[in-house]
């Protein structure tokens, strides 16, 4: 195989949870290595090779979900970071073949501990460009008290609360959750269910989705929320909302939370029998290896919900399943897909700007997605166009997760698939466009 069809391989377009063989917990050697770095107990993300410079880098930042609750989703990240690291560090950024260097820290899964990890990069580092969060609170605490008032690029993985489309510099890479929500909705009134009880994380996710669904149940299908309150993060133990959405009429029950907090649910309703009662509907933080790995057999089959995915039938992403099932012998889910466009979209932006700086970052990094431009599949071809005298708008982006498509709210577009619990495994369905 040539080195150009390596590149593709290494660059190209995936989706969401597929076919039920999510990403394995085992990290395999691949090209790009990660070291600690000194000082703030974080890491840095460089490769194995010398740039074609050889001499010039650049060092952008990432806060991610380390340890805490969204650990099992930070996890996910790391394989599309490093494979994205390895495709762009293969070609060089600019004229000299400069590389790039990410500078990780780690956020706790909490809102301050990402803007710890922030204002470690940003006013101490200095990096102009960051990336991060898994967690949409987390992301909005960043922007809200480190890069916004900095200057700052930064470029959110994962995060899909509807209430980052109020900060248009807060780009993402994973869609709104807001067609997620009114999805979910559709799915359970689909179902045959007029009255549910929903319970929620208390954070800016939990709230701005359980807010989504709760209108477009009742005010759109008609349908009766009986329960809709919210529950703390890293608790031991939810029973006291398990028995009060029992105490309820309500035939389904949402959970919008996360994989730690979801688990703990999961065995105390088998615990207590409410699986066999009720339905049970999620989205795309119920879905996780960890979860089926930490509940008994049986204990949520026949739950249903809509997560994050992208369209399977273009040949860039069967192409990144495939060069990714060679590096990890695992099948990728979306969020490395998010989390290789995160890293892409970056390296596209400096490769583009006039200057390494914010305000020359953030004047071209949504033109390089745009659809004006001429469709590029990975950095490689992106790099070349501008190489040869394009503009950042000649390009057009296509992301690994789909077409990237930033907006003028930092948004791209959406695709969405319904699964479910069968066997106590994860089976992928339909597929829904935002």
């Amino acid at each position: 195989m040539d080195r150009r069809t390596l590149l593709k391989l290494s660059g190209l377009s995936l989706v969401g949870a597929t076919a039920g063989c999510l990403e394995g917990e085992e990290e395999e050697t691949t090209a790009a290595t990660t070291t600690e770095s000194g000082g703030g107990g974080g890491e840095t993300t460089t490769t194995t090779e010398e740039s074609g410079g050889g001499e010039s880098s650049y060092t952008i930042g990432m806060v991610d979900s380390l340890t805490g609750s969204l650990a099992p989703y930070g996890e996910r990240n790391t394989r599309g970071r490093e494979l994205a690291l390895a495709a762009v560090n293969e070609v060089g950024i600019g004229s000299e073949g400069a590389s790039l260097n990410i500078s990780v820290e780690d956020d706790e899964s909490t809102n301050q501990g990402g803007v710890n990890g922030a204002q470690k990069l940003v006013n101490q580092d200095g990096v102009p460009l960051l990336i991060g969060s898994v967690g949409s609170g987390v992301s909005i605490a960043i922007h809200d008290s480190v890069t916004n008032d900095a200057g700052v690029v930064q470029i959110s993985q994962n995060s899909t609360s509807p209430e980052l489309t109020t900060r248009p510099e807060l780009l993402r890479m994973s869609p709104s959750g807001a067609a997620k929500g009114q999805a979910l909705a559709s799915l359970v009134s689909d179902d045959g269910h007029d009255t549910v009880a929903v319970t929620w994380i208390n954070n800016d996710y939990g709230t701005g989705l359980s807010d989504v669904f709760a209108e477009t149940f009742e005010s759109e299908i008609g349908g009766t929320v009986a329960y809709n309150e919210p529950h703390d993060q890293g608790q031991s133990s939810y029973s006291g909302i398990l028995t009060e959405m029992a105490s309820t009429d309500a035939s389904a029950w949402i959970f919008l939370t996360y994989a730690n907090e979801y688990t703990v649910m999961v065995n105390e309703g088998f615990d207590q029998g409410y699986n066999t009662s009720v339905d049970y509907y999620g989205a795309e933080s119920t879905v996780a290896d960890s979860i089926i790995e930490n509940t008994p057999a049986g204990s949520m089959d026949g739950m249903k919900g809509i997560t994050e995915s992208a369209p399977q039938d273009q040949e860039n992403y069967q192409n990144f399943v495939a060069a990714f099932e060679e590096n990890y012998d695992a099948t990728p889910t979306v969020w490395s897909a998010y989390a290789y466009d995160a890293v892409t979209v970056a390296a596209l932006a400096i490769e583009a700007a006039d200057e390494f700086t914010g305000e020359a970052l953030s004047s071209v990094v949504r033109d390089v997605t745009r659809p004006e431009g001429e469709e590029v599949f990975n950095f490689e071809e992106a790099a070349a166009v501008l190489r040869d005298g394009g503009s950042p708008s000649d390009i057009n982006y296509q992301g690994v997760s789909g077409p990237v498509d930033l907006d003028e709210n930092g948004d791209p577009p959406g695709y969405y698939q319904i699964y479910s619990v069968e066997d106590h495994e994860y089976v992928f369905g339909d597929y829904i466009t935002s």
